[in-house]
């Protein structure tokens, strides 16, 4: 069994991160709005540096609980969440603006609810076991 407190506080901070990508992404409307400003260009970094965070989280959530929780989830793909972190840490400079509109645009909402059915699971897995 692994800690349950643990597994909930990374999932906290997975969400916010989702939340606030999803502002920042709120005023984009193809991957050119990325990439023919200033502002834009600022907000694919900070999306960037969030989808490293969440994929270094998901990382160490799996290893908090010795890999039992993720597979609980197997509607998500966790190596392509794990992996974009590789990429734009390792690839920084060839991260692709289209890719990162995909992401944004197809991914984060299935993800988002994901982690909110999780974090509720944990909730009453936590009620049951106090």
């Amino acid at each position: 069994m692994y800690d349950i407190l643990i597994a909930f506080h990374i999932l906290e901070l997975i969400q916010e991160s989702l939340e606030k990508i999803s502002i920042r992404f709120s005023g984009i409307s193809c991957p050119d709005d990325f990439l023919l400003s200033e502002s834009g260009m600022m907000k694919m970094d900070s999306i960037c540096m969030k989808l490293t965070a969440i994929g270094e989280s998901i990382k160490n959530l799996d290893k908090q609980t010795n890999k039992e929780l993720l597979v609980q989830y197997p509607e998500i793909p966790w190596k392509h969440v794990m992996g974009i972190r590789d990429i734009i840490v390792h690839h920084y400079f060839d991260v692709d603006a289209d890719e990162i509109y995909r992401i944004c645009q197809e991914d984060l909402t299935q993800l988002q609810q994901v982690i909110k059915q999780m974090l509720d699971d944990l909730k009453r897995s936590k009620t049951n076991h106090t």
